[in-house]
């Protein structure tokens, strides 16, 4: 009975040999390729262009760290529990992206494909972006569900992010539909909502990301891998000027007995 053969484009070892897309791996592509045109290359299995490799790296800048997070506090509180454990910590950091935390980025640009998946003729000009992305904000609040992206618990006037990846993705020629919608719904709706709230970094990533043409399915993945190298930058700091310590006992050291609270 012949044996089973498990295709793969991706990488495969010979006895003297690696070779990764199709490419020997350390003549072609070690020294040779940086690692975010890598990692774009791994996940679509084409070679970016030089503009694409910019906004996905640009992305992965956005999303590396953005301070004292849950994630961050997580992955410094678990490695002072388990300092043997480097890869328990930043699994515990990198566990906590979800929907209010590094997920933004995948749920904005699938609701932005949703959208225009639902469309028979992309709008051509401004006005019939914003004609679209009031419909699509008066949907969402009739629904009695939040838009994607839009809001930001600390850049309440702005996320500085925001513009800076817009302004690459123009430079680069890549501000797709994705980020045409998601322009638009950030100018039109304080018209629905009473009021202006920033376009976040996350949300901005995602409407990015789908523009590149990358996996829907994959985008929280890329989220995760911009977080992975916080994550280590905040396990290095914690070593060198520890505070999980601290954020421990302020927790432990004040706490309060009260009265159980059964739920009926």
């Amino acid at each position: 009975m012949a044996e089973p053969v498990y295709e793969t484009a991706l990488g495969a070892s010979t006895k003297d040999k690696i070779t990764l897309l199709g490419h020997d791996l350390a003549e072609d592509v070690m020294g040779t390729v940086g690692f975010g045109e890598l990692a774009f290359w791994l996940a679509t299995q084409r070679r970016p262009a030089k503009g694409e490799t910019r906004v996905f790296e640009a992305v992965l800048a956005a999303l590396a760290d953005h301070g004292f997070t849950p994630t961050a506090i997580v992955t410094r509180l678990t490695y002072l529990s388990a300092p043997d454990s480097v890869q328990g910590a930043l699994a515990a950091g990198l566990l906590g992206g979800g929907s209010r935390f590094l997920g933004v980025t995948e749920d904005c640009g699938r609701f932005l494909h949703d959208v225009l998946s639902e469309v028979d003729t992309r709008p051509a000009g401004a006005g019939e972006w914003d004609a679209l992305a009031l419909e699509t904000v008066e949907k969402r609040r009739a629904e009695k569900k939040f838009v994607p992206g839009l809001g930001h618990h600390v850049h309440k006037d702005g996320d500085p992010r925001t513009p800076r990846l817009f302004a690459i993705a123009d430079e680069e020629g890549l501000r797709g539909p994705h980020l045409e919608l998601f322009a638009a719904i950030g100018r039109v709706h304080p018209r629905v909502l009473g009021k202006t709230l920033p376009l976040n970094g996350a949300g901005v990533c995602g409407a990015a990301l789908a523009d590149l043409g990358l996996p829907l399915e994959l985008l929280r993945g890329f989220a995760l891998l911009a977080r992975t190298a916080g994550l280590i930058g905040q396990l290095a700091e914690e070593l060198r000027h520890p505070v999980a310590n601290d954020i421990f006992l302020s927790v432990d050291l004040n706490n309060r007995s009260v009265p159980p609270d059964p739920h009926a």
